[in-house]
């Protein structure tokens, strides 16, 4: 009867585990990761910088991503660091096609407030294409200034 257990409890095992890596196969990190970094005067003569980064968590099955951000800010004086934050979370946005198959993904933030966004933080774009066919969507999302992000996705012809 133990041995029944254990060989039991060695196929259930090898289905998790083959589950599991089925499930992190379908889950792929863009490669394009960006950072930027602010620095300022804060009275008494503190240096406070704070830096940002994003990346995007993509399913390659759904076409239904996650962007990524850690954010990390040190404050500090002549002589020593006083103060150190960190900070990051992903947040889940839809899906790019409707329907499931197999695509890739990348994207890229814009640059920070002060150089080419004209509304609040700024944005990012997406591009995602299908492994099986010949289509692929490129889609700009921009922070509004009003509280909800502008997403508009088109679909790439073929000349």
């Amino acid at each position: 009867m133990n041995l029944v257990v254990k060989i039991g409890f060695g196929v259930a095992l090898s289905f998790m585990t083959l589950a599991s890596a089925v499930q992190a196969d379908e889950f792929k990190l863009s490669n394009n990761q960006r950072i930027a970094c602010s620095r300022g005067l804060s009275p008494g003569k503190l240096n406070t910088a704070t830096c940002r980064s994003y990346a995007y968590v993509f399913n390659i099955k759904t076409s239904e991503y996650y962007r990524c951000q850690v954010t990390l800010a040190l404050t500090r004086d002549n002589k020593e660091v006083i103060n150190v934050q960190a900070d990051g979370n992903c947040a889940k946005k839809p899906r790019i096609f409707e329907t499931d198959s197999n695509y890739s993904f990348d994207a890229t933030e814009t640059e920070p407030p002060n150089t080419n966004s004209f509304f609040g933080p700024g944005g990012y774009a997406v591009w995602a294409s299908d492994n099986n066919a010949r289509k692929v969507r490129g889609c700009i999302i921009i922070s509004s200034g009003l509280g909800s992000d502008i997403s508009k996705c088109l679909d790439m012809k073929f000349d």
